[in-house]
Parts: C-alpha cells; sequence; structure tokens
C-alpha cells in the first residue's frame, strides 16, 4: 500500500512539474519576458575597471599570521595597463615568516605578470596563503596610486 501510494504522490508531482513547463508555452506568452524588478547587474558593470596610469608603484600590506602582525612589500610596474614586473620585500618578524613570503615572492611573478591589474587576487602562491592578504592589501593601496 505505502509503494502505490509513494508512486501516485510521484506522478502527480511530476505532471505539475511538466504542466508548468507547458504553461510558459502557451500561446500569447512565448518571446514575453516578464518584467524586471530591478536591472539585472554583473559584477563587472558593479565595478568598472580602472584606467591606471603606466609607473612602478608600491605599497606594504598588512595580515595576520599566528606569530602576530606581518608586513609585505609590494612594487608592482605597470606598462600598457598590465603589469609588467612585481618585486616582493619581505619584512618577517621570525624564520617561520622569512620562509613562507620568500617562498611566496619566489612564486608571484609567474602568477600576475601579463594580468591587469583589476583582474589581481591571490589566495595562495607557492605554498603561502598568509601571504596572500597582506599582499591584496597593497595592491589595493597600488590601485589607488595609480588611478
Amino acid at each position: 500500500m505505502h509503494t502505490s501510494l509513494r508512486k501516485n504522490v510521484l506522478v502527480g508531482i511530476a505532471g505539475l512539474s511538466l504542466a508548468g513547463t507547458a504553461a510558459g508555452c502557451a500561446p500569447g506568452a512565448q518571446g514575453t519576458p516578464a518584467p524586471a524588478t530591478q536591472p539585472a547587474t554583473s559584477a563587472a558593470a558593479a565595478a568598472p575597471a580602472g584606467n591606471y596610469k603606466d609607473g612602478t608603484y608600491s605599497a606594504d600590506g598588512n595580515y595576520v599570521s599566528p606569530n602576530g602582525q606581518e608586513t609585505v612589500g609590494v612594487q608592482l610596474t605597470l606598462a600598457g595597463g598590465a603589469v609588467s614586473d612585481v618585486v616582493i620585500t619581505p619584512h618577517p618578524s621570525n624564520p617561520n615568516t622569512k620562509k613562507f613570503q620568500g617562498e611566496f615572492a619566489s612564486g608571484i611573478k609567474a602568477q600576475i605578470v601579463g594580468k591587469k591589474l583589476d583582474e589581481i587576487k591571490v589566495s595562495k602562491v607557492a605554498g603561502s596563503s598568509l601571504t596572500s592578504g597582506g599582499f591584496n592589501q597593497a595592491v589595493e593601496k597600488i590601485k589607488t596610486d595609480a588611478a
């Protein structure tokens, strides 16, 4: 008895689903979009892309590691609207931070050179994830300076 009832419920749900789909194909409804309550926007449209001046810009970014507050220096060179070079200046407070900032510095160039400044947001570079937070903060400062 339970199996028969379960089948009927599933068949009923499937039938409602098909009926709803068919209702959208009714004459007069075809090609008539539903009125929008708000204009559609994408993330790219909401935040206009920056028009940055070529040059070399530097900024420090901060982040918190298990050892406390850390700072990393970032120098970006912009040419033709894209990053043409990057130099990381580690400011470690301990040997562990020195290791991770050094690894970050050795791997960042491959991830960002050739990209537009607005395309840059890193999360993990060469095994270092926390340094990325300081790097991203420095990039935001550079965007302001280069605008």
